[in-house]
């Protein structure tokens, strides 16, 4: 079954958003060498459940012909903490902390550039 491999998170400022999750995720983001602006990023160690992408600079305005992004979710120990740490950094939750019954809890959120991702916590316990 084909499976999500790599994100990208189309963004306004690259040195805003590489700061905001860096510091919100503690993800590793290294400028990629070649001819583009590229950040490739780094979310965890391999072995582990998860993916890897990169961050690039949006080509147009955020409402005409840039990029559609997918909606990634993060899992989180915590989603309180991070809805939390989120607005710390600069960006917004747009919902309110939820349960997904038997699954855990979720939030939606928004960077720094606009683009919304999702914060999840496992809790089979969540109803």
């Amino acid at each position: 079954m084909p499976r999500v491999v790599h994100f990208e998170i189309p963004v306004d400022d690259p040195d805003r958003a590489v700061k905001f999750y860096k510091s919100l995720f503690g993800w590793e983001i290294n400028k990629y060498p070649g001819p583009t602006d590229y950040w490739l990023i780094t979310t965890g160690p391999d072995g582990e459940p998860g993916i890897n992408g990169a961050l690039m600079r949006r080509e147009a305005e955020r409402d005409g012909p840039s990029p559609t992004a997918y909606v990634c979710t993060v899992d989180v120990p915590s989603v309180d903490e991070y809805m939390t740490k989120v607005t710390e950094k600069g960006g917004t939750v747009i919902t309110p902390k939820m349960p997904i019954p038997g699954v855990g809890w979720f939030a939606y959120c928004k960077d720094t550039e606009g683009n919304q991702f999702g914060i999840m916590q496992s809790d089979p316990s969540a109803a």
